[in-house]
This record gives structure tokens, sequence and C-alpha cells, in this order.
């Protein structure tokens, strides 16, 4: 071999170890660009395209963006909409009257001139709160037989000294129903009534309302379970400095919170169909039919379409909402929904497949997992189209927790799983209470006395039997 061809030899395997080189470097270009893409797609997540809380949004929050189109609806009352206004009452508590005695004009002298009317202008306020104190006396005779007695206190007196049910009544109000801390009722009671009423003693109302709430929540739990449509979902609790789980289930009738200390530890003897997040604990629940949140899907759909760039999701998003304002659109629906899909799954399986890990389930892209969600979840997912009473999102629910976050933002956490429980408990009632149109301060002041509301709720439709009408 000459040196000629020596050289070109050592020239061409130079070339092929730059080509392989090449390949390598191309290869991890490639994998460094998806994984910036990644990273730029979660960190362009927030509350408005994925399932993050707004809390998760930080210092970059981004106003409320509704999934509604703006210019359908004008802001304020609509048409129909029955005002509430301050009004005149027929018999005022006090009347004060104003006479004139001199003409303002000539300034003759009226006094003895007849009232033509009078013109009435009404102030509702507040009277000067006060503690009024109550001594309550029983008498003590002797019998001529020689037997001393004492005449009976009422049931609820039982101590010298003592709150009454009104002022018991307001701290629970205050502490539970408008989420004031313990420390805090203990401040309104000193600045308004100068009455000092320590926090632990707060702590001590509330847990003897829950008690005596106890047998009514259970009632509530088992109607609700029962009835025909209702609204799961739950969230993080902060008890004894560890994170637990807060569960609710409810409909437009009733609201039951439940606090646990495992998340996928559901409520039992459940029938009819129940919404949620798709959360998979959900789908171990057996005999029961499932509505899927579409606020949710929106969500992932629009930031597929905003960080993939995939035709699809927009696509779906659109036909979503006109199912929401459409249902009697069921089978145009469907034939649509089924195209998207498919062409959706077609592109996804024509792309180069992920690089697989040793373990674990098979790779997958964002918006393949969600089509493969949304073909197979798809009877969950249009329930609202088949079953009227299935509502288009689980907001009902999700406004029921918000409450409970509250909670957490202003106080931290519960220092003990009983307060928890108690809390619970008592926020169920307030809940369930305001969904009835009953007023919550006469509800607790009732709930006092051991006076209960009677709560209905319809029970789960079969084919021979139709739902009946709350009472």
């Amino acid at each position: 071999m000459t040196d000629k061809d020596l050289i070109i030899k050592l020239l061409q395997e130079e070339k092929l170890l730059w080509q392989k080189e090449k390949l390598l470097l191309q290869k991890e270009v490639q994998s460094l660009q998806s994984k910036i893409a990644e990273l730029q797609r979660r960190l362009g997540l927030n509350s408005t395209n994925s399932s993050k809380p707004p809390s998760s949004d930080g210092f970059k929050k981004h106003p409320p963006q509704s999934l509604r189109k703006k210019g359908e609806k004008k802001s304020g009352g609509q048409l129909g909409h029955k005002g509430d206004t301050l009004k005149q009452v027929s018999v005022p508590d006090y009347i004060e009257r104003y006479s004139l005695d001199t003409c303002p004009g000539c300034q003759s002298d009226l006094k003895l001139s007849q009232v033509e009317s009078v013109q009435k202008r009404q102030v509702f306020d507040i009277p000067e709160p006060k503690i009024e104190v109550t001594e309550h006396q029983a008498e003590v005779k002797m019998c001529g037989c020689g037997k001393r007695s004492v005449a009976a206190f009422p049931p609820e007196i039982t101590a010298p000294v003592q709150y009454g049910i009104r002022a018991k009544t307001l701290a629970v109000y205050f502490n539970s129903a408008q989420l004031i801390p313990e420390d805090r009722v203990t401040q309104v009671f000193g600045d308004i009534f100068s009455l000092n009423i320590a926090s632990a003693t707060i702590v001590k109302f509330g847990a003897s309302l829950a008690t005596t709430l106890t047998p009514w929540k259970q009632d509530v739990e088992a109607q609700l379970a029962a009835s025909h449509v209702k609204h799961l979902d739950e969230t993080g609790l902060r008890i004894e400095k560890k994170t637990q789980w807060l569960h609710v289930m409810s409909n437009e009738y009733a609201t039951i919170y439940r606090v646990s200390i495992k998340r996928g530890e559901m409520f039992q003897n459940l029938a009819g169909t129940i919404v949620h997040d798709c959360f998979t604990s959900y789908y171990a629940l057996v005999g029961l039919l499932h509505g899927l949140c579409n606020a949710h899907i929106l969500r992932e759909l629009k930031a597929i379409s905003q960080f993939e760039k995939e035709a699809w999701a927009g696509r779906m998003a659109v036909l979503l909402c006109f199912a929401n304002k459409n249902r009697d659109k069921e089978e145009q629906v469907n034939r649509i929904y089924d195209d998207i899909v498919a062409k959706g799954l077609t592109y996804h399986e024509s792309l180069e497949p992920l690089k697989q890990g040793k373990r674990g389930r098979k790779k997958r892209r964002v918006g393949h997992n969600l089509l493969i969600r949304l073909r197979d979840r798809k009877d969950d997912i249009l329930r609202f189209l088949s079953d009227p009473m299935v509502a288009f999102t689980n907001n009902l629910a999700e406004q029921d927790l918000r409450m409970m976050k509250v909670k957490m933002k202003i106080s931290g956490g519960f220092r003990s799983s009983k307060g928890a429980e108690n809390f619970a408990t008592i926020r169920s009632f307030i809940s369930t209470c305001r969904k009835q149109n009953i007023n919550i301060f006469q509800a607790i002041h009732q709930a006092q006395r051991g006076v209960l509301p009677k709560i209905a709720i319809p029970p789960y439709k079969t084919k021979e039997e139709p739902i009946k009408s709350a009472a």
C-alpha cells in the first residue's frame, strides 16, 4: 500500500469518526431541546392552563380568566333579575317626630296649624351591644315532714356562672362560619361586649356543637350517598403538623366534609353518578357512573395548544364548549369528538417514539396521554350530554372546598385530629343550611338547643322510579 493510499484510508476513517460524532451530537442536541421544551412547558403552567391552584402562581399571578367568551352578557344584573335593596317597614321599632313650629318663608307661628301629612325616612341600625345577665333563683323550702327541697332549674342552667346560648352561638358563628381564629373571637367579645371569653372555652363551644350535630351529619351523608348525582373532591389539610386530607361530597342540596389520613380513602355506600377530576381512586368505587370535570380538561387543552402547538387541542376545546351550550346536539358532538381524537392519535403515532427508561410505564408525550384519556373516558367526559343532571364541571365541589382552604390560609392548620373533625362537622352543617336557605345564626342557635333542621335530598333515580323533588 502506497503512502497515498494510506493517507486516503486514514482520512476516510477520520471522516467516519466525525460522522459518528456528528450523529451523537445531533441526538444529544435533540435530547437537550426536548428537555428544554419540557422545562419551558412546566414553567409556563399556571392556574389558567393546568390543575395548579392560584396560590401556586406566586408573584406572577395571572388575572382571572373565564372559559366563557366575552361579550355574551353585559355587566351587572341580567334581565329578569330580582333586585334586593333596603325597603321601609310598615311597623318601625321607634318613631321620632319632628314638629314644624314656624313657617320658613314668612316666620308665621304654625303651632296650632293642622298637620296635613308627614314624610317618612327610616334608619336601619344596630342597638348598642351589651351583655344581659339573668339570675336564676330556685326556691328552697322545708316541708312539714322534715324534708328540705329545692325547686328545679331549667335543664340548660347547670352551673353557678355560665355563658348563655346566644353568646355560644355567636362565638361559634364567628369561629366556624366567618373563620375568625379563637384568639380574635376573644378580642371581638372583649371589644364589643366587654366580655372576656377564653379561647379554650370557644373551642369547647364548637366541640359541644359538633357532638350534637354528629347524628344529623350521618343522616345527611347517607342521603347524599344515595342521591342521583354528587360531586366529590379532596384537598390537603395540615393536622398535627402533618398533611392529611379533607374530602367533600356535595350537591345543590347539602355538603358533607370528612377528614382522612389517606387521599385515596373514599366515601362508601355510594350510588348513582359521581362527578370528579379523574383521580384514580374514584374509579376503584364499583357500581357507579362517572362524570369528569371538563374545566380540568379545558385547562390541559389550553396548555397543549399554547406549548405543544397541536391543532387538535384547540378544536377539542371549542367542541366541548359548544357541547355545553348545545346539549341537544349529542349525536353531532359524538361524531366530531371521535374524529378529533382519531386524528390526534394518528398524529402522535406518526412521531418518533420517546426514549424509554429501563422501568416504568411506556413514556408518551403530554398530548398523547390526554388523547388516550379522551378516548378511554369518552362516556364520562360527555356524561353531561346523556344525563341533564350531571354538570359540565366539578366546580360545585371545588367551591365547597374553597372556604376550607381559606381556613388553612388564616390558621395554618389544626392542632389535633379531633379539632379538625369537629370543624368539618360544623362546616358541613353551615354549608348545608346555606344551600337550604336557612339563616346560619338561627340554625346554630336552634342546634344548641338540640333542634336540628330536616334535610330532604332526592334519591338515586332508577328506570322504574323517577326522582322526587326535595321538600
